[in-house]
This record gives C-alpha cells, sequence and structure tokens, in this order.
C-alpha cells in the first residue's frame, strides 16, 4: 500500500466510505495499528493521561509531543500520522501556531497536525495551511479547555451553544482544515455539521454515527484503562488489559515455582569446557 495522504482520504470520503483513526504513541502499538489497515494516527495529547499518568493533557509539552510522535512515525509506512500540538504551543499568535506546528512536522516526521478550537485558532489555522503543513481542526468538547468548561461535558445542547459550534466548524473549514474532530457533540448536531461541510471531512469521538469517519483512543478500544471508569461512547473491542494482567501474573507464578525459565529457554555449553572452569 502507498501511504494515505490528504487527497487519499478525501476521496475515500468522497465515494461514501468511513475513515478510521485511533491513537497511538509508541512504536510498538503503532506497528500494530499500520498492520491493521487503520488509516489514520493520531499521536493525541491524550497522551499526558494514558501514558504519562497527568490528571488532564495541560501538562504536556511539545517537547513529549516530538519525543511520541517520531516513535509512531518510525513504525508507519501506510497509515497517515496526526501529531497534536499542546496546549499553550498555539493560542498566542499565528506566529507561535506555526512554529509550533513545523517543529511537530519537522522532528515528529508526522503528516498533518492538530489543533483545538473554531473562530478563535482560525487565524492559526490558516498560517499553519498557508506554509503547506495539512491541520485537522478539533471542536465540542476540547480537552484543553475543560476547565473552562467545568469538566468533560458534552457541548452544544442549547441553541446558543450549537450554533456556535457550527460556527467552529464553519472557520476551521474557511481557514483550511481539511478534517475537524467531532468530541462529545449530540448525534444529530454532528449530523448536520458534517453535512455543512464541503471540503473539510468531520473525525467523530461521542458524536454519532453520521460523521465522515472515527476516532478512539487506543486503551479505550482496548480494555486497557484502569479504574473502572468507561465514557458512554467508547466501546471496548477488547479486554486486553486483562489478557495483559493475567499473563503478568502467571509469569511472576512460573518464576516463584521454578517451572520458568524451562531447560527449552536456556542455552547449552560444551561438558568439555564446563570440565575446565570447574577444574580451575
Amino acid at each position: 500500500m502507498a501511504r494515505n495522504t490528504v487527497l487519499s482520504l478525501a476521496k475515500k470520503v468522497g465515494e461514501g466510505h468511513r475513515v478510521t483513526m485511533v491513537t497511538s504513541y509508541d512504536f510498538t502499538m503503532a506497528t500494530l495499528v499500520e498492520e491493521s489497515g487503520i488509516d489514520m494516527i493520531l499521536v493525541g495529547d491524550s497522551l499526558g493521561m494514558t501514558m504519562l499518568g497527568y490528571e488532564d493533557t495541560i501538562p504536556v509539552t511539545l517537547d513529549d509531543m516530538v519525543h511520541h510522535t517520531r516513535a509512531v512515525t518510525r513504525a508507519t509506512h501506510d497509515t497517515f500520522v496526526v501529531g497534536d500540538l499542546p496546549f499553550g504551543t498555539y493560542q498566542a499568535s499565528p506566529e507561535q501556531a506555526l512554529s509550533s506546528a513545523t517543529r511537530l512536522m519537522k522532528e515528529g516526521c508526522c503528516q498533518a497536525v492538530k489543533l483545538e478550537g473554531g473562530t478563535r485558532v482560525e487565524s492559526q489555522i490558516r498560517a499553519i495551511v498557508n506554509a503547506g503543513i495539512p491541520v485537522v481542526g478539533h471542536i465540542g468538547m476540547t480537552p484543553q479547555s475543560s476547565n473552562a468548561f467545568g469538566g468533560f461535558k458534552v457541548q452544544g445542547k442549547t441553541v446558543e451553544a450549537a450554533r456556535r459550534l457550527v460556527d467552529d466548524a464553519l472557520a476551521v473549514e474557511r481557514a483550511g482544515a481539511f478534517a475537524v474532530v467531532l468530541e462529545c457533540v449530540p448525534s444529530e448536531l454532528a449530523a448536520y455539521v458534517t453535512e455543512r461541510l464541503t471540503s473539510c471531512f468531520t473525525i467523530g469521538i461521542g458524536a454519532g454515527a453520521d460523521c465522515d469517519g472515527q476516532v478512539l483512543v487506543c486503551q479505550d478500544l482496548l480494555g486497557m484503562t484502569t479504574g473502572g471508569f468507561k465514557p458512554r461512547f467508547v466501546r471496548n473491542f477488547a479486554q486486553v488489559g486483562q489478557v495483559i494482567r493475567d499473563a503478568y501474573h502467571d509469569y511472576a507464578a512460573a518464576v516463584e515455582d521454578g517451572s520458568f525459565p524451562a531447560a527449552e529457554n536456556g542455552f547449552k555449553i560444551d561438558a568439555s569446557v564446563m570440565d575446565e572452569i570447574r577444574e580451575g
């Protein structure tokens, strides 16, 4: 396969197919995504919570994103990789946004960048796109703004909020983004936004089935989260977390009872060599 591109992804959507996207943050997991045929990987700033143990995405740095994005792109040849611009790296000005996006593209070797916000970052998106860098927008429940929202809550439920979300989507498209993530948006509103956009396709997460594509955090998809919390929009397609826990338990038990390593797990040496060693 040839690597997915902005054009091939748009063509897929134009032909009535849905785009698939998952997060990934390291070489091993990205290799498995690549082998599965998923269209896109998002190296999300969600790595702050899934990989680094933060309570939210705010502490994630551009250095963090470059490090993890580069690990993912080393594993991919066909999958289209999008790197997230973290909080504080693009909000100040179009110049700051372009500088951050340029670094993430050059050092992370990804094919596009993502940033959160609609009308308030229209000039930032335009500056990045004008420099030849593909952009994915992100509106609705934007995690970097969770403190302003009062937590991780569904967005666009009132007339005023819904109109604001539509305006944000149109601003993202107007600025030149080729795709936009709709997060935690009522399904009917997400469908309406998808219909309104003409040059920008939608990727939903908690936004219903009528978006042009879907994205999930890999740990949610694989059942690898801890603490028992499961967002309503998540489906566990496997229980990999339990498989891993069982494997660790079995490994520890085998080491303790002496059944691992077994003879077949070791290496042999010629008996004459050992005879000489023992003789001194």
